[in-house]
C-alpha cells in the first residue's frame, strides 16, 4: 500500500510559477504527475524513474515544468514555471511498484496508459490571465 499526499496548489496569474509536492509512503518503481478535470481524459505531466532519476515529460509542459524527487524525504515534486490559463487543472500525483523504465517514460508518450496504482487526492492550479 502506497499512501501520496499532495499540497501546493492554488491561484497565480500567467507567467507565474507553483510547486507542487507530494509525500509518498514508501519508495516506488516510477512516479508521476498528472491531471485532469472533471469529465475531461487524463493527461501526462511529468514522470520519473526513481532508481536512475530518468525524468519525461508530457509535450504540452516541456521545458517550463520540472519533475524531482527528494529520496530523503520521499517527496516527489513539480516545479511550475511560465504558467498560462490552458494549465488551469486538478493536478494528481501517482505511485507505480512495478512500472519499468520504459513504460514509465510511456505514459508520457502516450504509448502506455497511465494505470497506475496510487494515486493521491488532487490539488487544484488555477492560471488566470
Amino acid at each position: 500500500q502506497v499512501q501520496l499526499v499532495e499540497s501546493g496548489g492554488g491561484s497565480v496569474q500567467t507567467g507565474g510559477s507553483l510547486r507542487l509536492s507530494c509525500e509518498v509512503s514508501r519508495s516506488s518503481k516510477c512516479m508521476g504527475w498528472f491531471r485532469q478535470a472533471p469529465g475531461d481524459e487524463r493527461e501526462g505531466v511529468a514522470s520519473i524513474f526513481t532508481a536512475d532519476g530518468s525524468t519525461y515529460y508530457g509535450d504540452s509542459v516541456k521545458g517550463r515544468f520540472t519533475i524531482s524527487q527528494d529520496t530523503a524525504k520521499n517527496t516527489l515534486y513539480l516545479q511550475m514555471n511560465s504558467l498560462k490559463p490552458e494549465d488551469t487543472n486538478i493536478y494528481y500525483c501517482a505511485a507505480d511498484l512495478g512500472l519499468s523504465n520504459i513504460e514509465c517514460r510511456g505514459v508520457m508518450t502516450g504509448s502506455i496508459a497511465p494505470n497506475f496504482g496510487y494515486w493521491g487526492q488532487g490539488t487544484q492550479v488555477t492560471v488566470s490571465s
